[in-house]
């Protein structure tokens, strides 16, 4: 296809059409030019492909359900995700899918998002880093996908309307920084933007987002494509760096292209820039395309895995799991039949198989079954309780499968609050008072509240608690794996679960006020608030246990006087000191310890997924550049290092740091400073000269304004005059003296004569 030739002899309503789709999954084809037509697929954890000419755009053929993204970022394995994304492409390849859309690696702001299923974390360097190896896996078949939703799209309510009000560092550090290094690093074919405004502008149409920052700055070569129905103003899209509208609009919005051209609001030169791109992307998919053999059963296999290896053990007292074989066990809870596996909407998946745990335990276990509660409501059924309680009471031990319902939690809507329904609640609580042996597995796609877990909550404690999250259709084999010990738990949560909603830091301004929603809690998202405010939590980021223990030891840096112009490595050894063979997850945070700007306590910078034998140990070994230390300046609208005093922390969780070295970052740049009438004296007296300047001109100053001097003045006196000296604004000083020589041009002066030393320094 020669991409030139073809932009020169296309039309202008040609040009027009190729810049939206030609139905809801396909891009237009133009046979006069032998333009084929490619098809896009919804994804991101299996594909979701329409039926050939299905009228409904939910009739999707039969496909592999892998675990939901809020499950796989708990694996922190990359390598796993990225067999994942191999898998997702041999898929695609199979079915002439050329653009598989997702992963979604928006920023868990509320565990009420009702999306949140679909997405990573509250962290964005581990959303970035299980995005950035989904994407590689998926594009080293030959498949392109959609990074998606770019950018700030943390709620469902008024999703296609609503402003994200974000300041710039906020945005930087937290919501866009989760996209950054993906786009770098992996280079997706396209980036599906979002729907939502940020800061008033549509995505759709935001030329500083989709070209200022994802060109210029970040070297974006691929297509933008909109969210589904996301398009404001067309020809401002074009304009802002948007190449194609999906779904079509049925040749409207082309119009619209076609006499913004003719009116010379568009150019043709902004217009080819679109339509080369899309070229580009029909070029690639169709050179890219070739006969792949789908293995479903493998696949299925392989989801199985991914869900085992994803589950996070939140809590086993007394080493209640896993279970003895050889005991009489009660499975409790409609999920042990129909396990809730996936979420609702553009992500469903019509899976091909699905395998419950009562299924899966058959010939493994002595297992009764009780259903418990319905899920269709919430509503108790007294039958049901009466009959769950009684197999409780005849039974070992109790594995109540809890969570929510479909209903509670789909892309659409946003959850109201993070409760399990009443109905399971009262069950649980019941069960626990006839059998002291009970372990609950959770289906849910974001964090829920746990009043069961805590004797002081009212309620006897469960004894173990397994968190599946929506485990994709092998979630009832890869439980059964994990409850009878045949796989050792290793995930950890991608999110903290905090013990209320109300804790949240994004509550007072979740879901907003009318079209607008306040990101008011800043850079403070997730545990960066929770561990600012030394505010507990039900379970911290990075917490997850296994059936055996590590021990961390011997931390080691490859130097403690740093540069930003050479990386360094840290270094420390795992052991596993138990008797059962487990995988850990070490984790690497930074914690700032000499910052002049308002900074996280700490924040997560590397980890790795280690497996070991029993009593075996292993080195582990982390890689990190100046990146580590940076903050987004808004001074320099940059990324920033700061030079300072830095604690490097190694730990198993957010909240469990084992070990610790102090390191010196030196920077090769700083933060310009100006200083003004308007500046505090404090701020002059950080440097020596402004030291000396100011306390020549503070020797008659009485900012007490007692009619005194200071050496009138008791020791409590003495300290409010000084902390009123360094609070006082230079140009306030005229007021505060009788010293006919301290004047506003003289403290001008100064002032001068301090950034002119401070520019030659």
């Amino acid at each position: 296809m020669d991409i030139d030739h073809i932009l020169e002899i296309l039309t202008l309503e040609e040009k027009a059409a190729l810049c939206s789709g030609a139905d809801f999954w396909h891009t237009k084809a133009i046979e006069r030019l032998d333009i084929p037509r490619i098809m896009v697929s919804d994804g991101p954890h299996g594909l979701r492909k329409m039926q050939e000419d299905a009228k409904d755009p939910n009739d999707a053929i039969k496909a592999v359900c892998f675990p939901t993204a809020s499950a796989l970022a708990c694996s922190f394995d990359r390598s796993l995700i990225g067999e994942m994304g191999k898998a997702l492409g041999e898929q695609c390849q199979a079915e002439g899918v050329s653009v598989i859309l997702g992963p979604g690696c928006n920023i868990k702001r509320s565990p009420l998002c009702g999306r949140n299923f679909e997405y990573f974390s509250e962290d964005p360097y581990l959303a970035s880093q299980i995005a950035e190896a989904h994407i590689k896996g998926v594009q080293s078949k030959g498949v392109g996908t959609s990074l998606k939703h770019f950018a700030a799209n943390n709620q469902e309510n008024r999703r296609m309307s609503v402003s994200a009000e974000i300041d710039e560092r906020t945005l930087r550090e937290i919501y866009l920084a989760a996209f950054e290094p993906v786009i770098k690093e992996a280079k997706p074919w396209t980036v599906m933007c979002s729907y939502n405004k940020i800061n008033g502008e549509y995505s759709s149409q935001n030329k500083w987002l989709l070209t200022d920052i994802l060109r210029d700055e970040w070297g974006f070569e691929g297509l933008v494509m909109s969210d589904w129905g996301a398009v404001d103003d067309r020809p401002k899209g074009v304009a802002a760096g948007l190449d194609l509208e999906m779904p079509s609009s049925m040749g409207k919005n082309d119009k619209y292209i076609v006499k913004a051209v003719e009116d010379g609001r568009l150019t043709m030169e902004q217009l080819d820039t679109c339509v080369r791109r899309v070229l580009e992307l029909v070029k690639k998919s169709t050179e890219s395309r070739t006969e792949t053999v789908w293995d479903k059963e493998r696949h299925h296999k392989l989801a199985r895995k991914l869900a085992a290896n994803s589950a996070v053990l939140l809590r086993n007292e007394d080493g209640m799991l896993p279970l003895d074989k050889s005991q009489k066990i009660a499975f409790i809870g409609e999920f042990a039949e129909k396990p809730r596996y996936q979420g609702g909407g553009s992500s469903h998946i019509n899976s091909y198989k699905t395998t419950s745990a009562l299924e899966a335990v058959k010939g493994i276990a002595d297992v009764t079954y009780a259903q418990g509660f319905v899920t269709d409501r919430d509503e108790i059924v007294p039958e049901l309780e009466q009959a769950a309680i009684e197999a409780a009471m005849a039974a070992d031990a109790v594995v109540v499968f809890a969570g929510l319902p479909e209903s509670f939690e789909s892309e659409g809507y946003d959850r109201r609050h993070m409760q399990l329904p009443d109905c399971q609640l009262d069950l649980i609580s019941k069960l626990t008072a006839v059998n002291e042996n009970v372990a609950v597995v959770l289906h849910n796609g974001s964090p829920v509240e746990l009043p069961f877990v805590d004797e002081s909550e009212g309620m006897k404690p469960v004894k173990a608690l397994l968190e599946m999250y929506l485990g994709g259709q092998a979630v009832g084999e890869a439980t059964v794996d994990l409850l009878f010990g045949d796989t050792n738990p290793s995930g950890k949560l991608a999110e903290t679960f905090p013990l209320r909603l109300e804790d949240n830091p994004s509550y007072l301004n979740f879901p907003g006020e009318g079209d607008r929603v306040k990101y008011a809690e800043g850079i403070f998202v997730g545990y960066r608030y929770y561990d600012k405010k030394a505010m507990p939590v039900r379970y911290p980021f990075g917490y997850g246990l296994s059936y055996t223990k590590f021990e961390y030891s011997d931390i080691s840096v490859s130097a403690y006087e740093l540069s930003d112009k050479k990386p360094f490595t840290v270094e420390c050894t795992v052991t596993n000191v138990g008797d059962r063979d487990g995988a850990e997850i070490v984790q690497l945070y930074v914690e700032p310890l000499t910052p002049t700007v308002i900074r996280p306590v700490k924040e997560l910078k590397g980890f790795e997924k280690v497996f070991l034998k029993a009593g075996e140990s292993k080195r582990v070994k982390f890689r990190l550049n100046r990146a580590a230390f940076a903050y987004w300046s808004e001074q320099l609208h940059k990324w920033h290092s700061e030079s300072g005093a830095y604690n490097i922390l190694i730990g198993e969780s957010s909240a469990s740091i084992c070990l610790e070295e102090e390191v010196h970052f030196n920077s090769s740049e700083s933060v310009p400073i100006k200083l003004t009438l308007d500046n505090p004296g404090g701020d002059i007296r950080t440097f020596p000269e402004g030291e000396k300047l100011y306390k020549e001109m503070l020797a008659s100053v009485d900012p007490t304004m007692n009619g005194g001097g200071s050496d009138q003045l008791g020791e409590a006196s003495a300290l409010m005059a000084l902390a009123m000296a360094n609070d006082l604004p230079i140009h306030a000083m005229v007021s505060f003296t009788d010293n006919p020589d301290i004047t506003r041009e003289r403290l001008q002066m100064m002032i001068d004569k301090l950034n002119e030393l401070l520019a030659r320094s």
